[in-house]
């Protein structure tokens, strides 16, 4: 069924008047032709909806991205979720994985650079980090000290991905406002410990 006849049909299916355990149908349309409407408009619904692309390089304004890095258990399983918006304030790719065992700080930095990594492989010149890690923000920033040996070459490969792009930012934000990323690192977490996956990052304890 193409879509114009999906949507004249969902248009009649509109109209149906309901009975007591049954669906008065409107002229025109027969129940067959209902049922096939109904069927295809759940397939639609349920297909996951593509991102769109990021613009290239002839549209002005820098590309935001939101980050988000977590573990359950400080240390103990931890993921990343990573959120592209065009900008437009269009969706534009969606990244998520677990990284085996880490702390929440090693998490954090560990989206960024993922972050950082995906934006060089995509073109992308002028970009904009948002994330809900006070620390990484302030530490990326030049205003916090870093600290822990753990967490040092993590800054040091960051800073050095940053010098590379023509514009960056990054900015702190509260949680609510960073809520699909923080989902997206869930999720990576949740598929990681499913899979049985061996840890693969180091660290522990409360860096700084």
């Amino acid at each position: 069924m193409d879509t114009a006849s999906l949507l004249a049909a969902l248009r009649l299916l509109t109209q149906a008047q309901p009975g007591p355990r049954v669906l008065h149908l409107p002229a025109g349309l027969s129940p067959h032709e209902a049922i096939r409407a109904a069927r295809a408009a759940v397939r639609i619904l349920a297909a996951p909806a593509a991102a769109a692309p990021i613009a290239s390089r002839a549209v002005s304004g820098a590309v935001r991205v939101h980050i988000d890095g977590g573990s359950r258990g400080n240390p103990g399983p931890a993921g990343i979720g990573v959120v592209f918006l065009r900008p437009d304030g269009g969706v534009a790719e969606r990244m998520h994985r677990g990284i085996g065992e880490a702390t929440n700080n090693v998490a954090e930095y560990s989206a960024l650079l993922a972050a950082l990594e995906r934006a060089v492989a995509l073109g992308i010149h002028d970009l904009e980090v948002y994330s809900d890690s006070e620390l990484l923000v302030r530490q990326i920033q030049g205003r916090y000290q870093v600290k822990h040996p753990v967490l040092r070459p993590l800054h040091a490969a960051a800073k050095t991905r940053i010098a590379g792009f023509s514009h960056f930012a990054i900015h702190h934000v509260p949680r609510e406002l960073n809520a699909e990323a923080d989902a997206l690192a869930n999720r990576g977490i949740d598929e990681a410990v499913r899979a049985g996956r061996p840890p693969a990052v180091p660290g522990g304890g409360d860096e700084r």
